[in-house]
């Protein structure tokens, strides 16, 4: 591990907790919308101008540019600066938002989902790149920026598609587009840095350390297969409009799961370490694995949203603990890449198996691949 090249000073403006609130702040306003478009595209298809297929492509898009996107926004990021970089993107995201307003058809909307997936990748690696300037503290700040990032689009999931009821599924993102704009104004409050030399450029899915694969592993089991199957295995037990009622809850409840323990377990990683913090919540993500295959389902989805919002917080604080600081941003964009690669591959892999394997089986595969993460998460 490479402890070398600390912080000059912990005065520094990006030391602050001002900046770190700030940046997480610009990526919960500005990501109400796509929050939203999971819950209103699919069942109103129609009124975008696409068929379900597109419906597919439209919700994987923003994830599959950030797969090619986070290595060179990384290193664009660290060249000109994470507050310029901030104020693009708030802005483009905020354009993202009224383009699923004011256009319909698929190829337009393809176009919205690319910016945004662009946009989200060059803020989320701002909030990183606040949140783990100070390394003691680096675990606090990534639970908090984490928890200030869910605020919204929870908000978004509860008061928003009720709003789509009123006004319209597309006529809402015209106020969730308006809602976006302070985000622009607020991304400005950063504070100004010098631009630094341009490290190395970014690679399409750049090569992962064994870290990496662990969170590979995890973008797999709860991102990509749990978010797409949980409302197949409530449906099993209740009626489809029961499954998708409480799909919906259980996922929003994610979301404030995160804000509440996202700092709590930050915390706890910088109290006790957070590689034997990363161990003990991987340990409970892989047990609500193991419980959904014996057929509990919400106990199993408690210890999963339990874990990861635990685990969101403790990333990037153990990045930032094994690298120097020049290569800290890169480090992270790299964990990011793979952990939207795995979060991409697992609805197709529920897609081609669920058909042929019982969902408990595929459930009991994902807890033994979760506990294989323990071996990979270990320090080098």
């Amino acid at each position: 591990m490479n402890n070398s090249t600390a912080p000059s000073t912990p005065s520094a403006p990006s030391h602050g907790w001002g900046p770190t609130a700030i940046a997480a702040g610009v990526l919960s306003i500005v990501g109400m919308g796509d929050a939203l478009i999971y819950v209103v595209l699919p069942v109103n298809a129609e009124t975008f101008g696409v068929s379900l297929l597109w419906v597919g492509v439209l919700l994987a898009a923003n994830r599959l540019i950030r797969i090619v996107g986070y290595g060179p926004i990384a290193s664009i990021t660290q060249r000109y600066g994470p507050r310029n970089i901030a104020i693009i993107a708030a802005t483009t995201a905020a354009a993202s938002t009224f383009m699923c307003w004011l256009f319909t058809g698929g190829w337009l909307l393809l176009g919205a989902r690319v910016i945004w997936g662009l946009s989200f990748a060059a803020l989320s690696l701002v909030a990183y790149f606040y949140a783990v300037a100070l390394k003691s503290k680096a675990g606090s700040r990534s639970g908090v920026s984490w928890s200030i990032r869910q605020i919204g689009p929870g908000f978004a999931l509860l008061v928003g598609s009720w709003l789509a009821g009123i006004l319209g599924p597309r006529e809402v993102f015209f106020v969730l587009g308006v809602l976006a704009v302070p985000g622009i104004l607020l991304a400005t409050r950063l504070p100004k840095q010098e631009s630094r030399p341009e490290p190395k450029k970014g690679q399409w899915l750049p090569k992962p350390l064994p870290y990496d694969l662990f969170f590979f592993i995890v973008g797999f089991a709860v991102d990509g297969f749990f978010a797409m199957t949980i409302t197949i295995m409530l449906a099993k037990t209740a009626t489809l409009g029961t499954a998708m009622l409480a799909g919906g809850v259980i996922l929003s409840i994610r979301r404030f799961t995160e804000v509440l323990l996202a700092p709590l377990g930050g915390w706890f990683g910088d109290r006790y370490g957070t590689d034997r913090m990363l161990f003990v919540f991987t340990v409970v993500l892989a047990a609500g694995f193991a419980v959904l295959s014996l057929g509990y389902i919400y106990v199993g989805a408690l210890a999963i949203v339990v874990g990861r919002a635990v685990l969101a917080a403790l990333g990037p604080a153990e990045v930032a603990h094994r690298h120097s600081q020049e290569t800290t941003l890169h480090r992270i964009a790299v964990m990011q890449t793979w952990r939207d690669f795995g979060a991409a591959v697992g609805p197709l892999v529920a897609g081609i198996f669920l058909a042929h394997v019982s969902i408990h089986w595929l459930n009991a595969g994902i807890a033994a691949a979760v506990f294989l993460g323990l071996f990979l998460q270990r320090r080098p």
